[in-house]
């Protein structure tokens, strides 16, 4: 039922691969998160965590591997799109761009970051709460160039969207043990939603109040997990799905506490958990082959500089694939999911 509802969405609303523009009172999109909507900050901080090389962004305009995890564009880019902004969100540390280019649109995501600070550090990719210094330094730089009222207008017009959380769970908890020792996997959860109510907060109280939260996808689905469970047919792992669905039902009922909270705020979260996992288990209904492994390399573990133009095995038509590499959507699943957040969550902002 689930999966044909989506389906009715999706065909009456016309918007598979198809940017929807809207005439929207939104005046910039502003991103802090991870890898899913990192536009190239990690290309300027030292760490591994990166992708600006091929086959990465063979897709993109001009085949440039900006440092975008996929082989195109992330889903905010699409989102900037649809609401008749930029088409490509730049990222705050390129210096190639300007205080012009982030007027109306800008990213602060690092790949490989989470919620937990000790999630950055595995890494060595930028926290959250250093996300949030860079934003208050944009503030003021937005401020210089167009004034302290104009400045203020677009930050209090801009949507905010917020993607992070899986590296917590798949590169931290299940991985490291300190804070397996600490927490249960429930506590974890309440912990993580704890710093994301604190982050909103703070976002708030620096003229944010049009926010999008993302929920977490279903990752025991990425072609990553799955490889870990190839003894028993490469199924998705069900454990990490679960604690998928439950921080989900965390994170809505922090939305809705918030938003009775604090004063003017329009706070959605925008979960990709459905529609993905639907993708996944339904590729051919989506236009898609192959959803268990990747189109680069083997398709079961490469990612970032696993996932380089020497490997023989990358595929020759990512779309073709819901994923790109073994953690990563391809360029047309993030158009699928950014125009479903479009005609769904996101449409309150219209």
């Amino acid at each position: 039922m689930a999966s044909a509802s989506i389906s009715l969405i999706l065909i009456i609303s016309q918007f598979i691969l198809q940017i929807i523009k809207i005439d929207a009172k939104v005046s910039s999109i502003i991103v802090f998160g991870d890898s899913s909507v990192d536009s190239g900050n990690n290309n300027f901080i030292p760490t591994v965590a990166k992708s600006n090389f091929r086959p990465y962004g063979r897709d993109f305009d001009g085949g440039k591997a900006t440092g975008r995890f996929s082989n195109g564009r992330v889903p905010t880019d699409f989102i900037s799109e649809a609401f008749g902004l930029k088409k490509n969100i730049p990222a705050y540390l390129d210096p190639s761009y300007t205080i012009q280019d982030f007027a109306t649109g800008v990213c602060f995501a690092s790949a490989g970051t989470g919620y937990d600070n000790i999630t950055s550090k595995v890494l060595s990719v930028i926290p959250l709460w250093k996300e949030l210094e860079y934003y208050k330094e944009y503030q003021s730089r937005l401020g210089e160039y167009l004034g302290n009222q104009k400045a203020s207008e677009i930050l209090s017009e801009a949507l905010y969207i917020i993607s992070i959380g899986t590296n917590d769970f798949l590169e931290n908890y299940y991985v490291l043990p300190h804070r397996q020792l600490q927490f249960s996997i429930e506590e974890y959860q309440n912990f993580l939603a704890g710093i994301a109510r604190n982050f909103i907060t703070q976002i708030y109280e620096l003229k944010a109040r049009k926010i999008s939260l993302t929920g977490l996808p279903p990752m025991g689905c990425l072609p990553l997990e799955r490889t870990t469970n190839l003894a028993f047919g490469g199924n998705c792992i069900d454990r990490y799905n679960r604690v998928a669905i439950n921080f989900n039902q965390k994170l809505q009922a922090l939305v809705e506490s918030l938003n009775k909270e604090l004063s003017g705020l329009q706070l959605v979260l925008s979960s990709p958990y459905t529609i993905l996992y639907d993708i996944i288990q339904n590729p051919h209904s989506y236009g898609f082959e192959y959803s268990a492994t990747a189109c680069c390399g083997t398709g079961r573990f490469e990612m970032g500089y696993l996932c380089d133009r020497h490997n023989p095995f990358t595929c020759s038509d990512a779309d073709r694939y819901v994923f790109w590499d073994s953690f990563h959507p391809t360029e047309k699943t993030n158009g699928i999911l950014a125009n479903y957040a479009v005609k769904t969550t996101l449409a309150v902002f219209q």
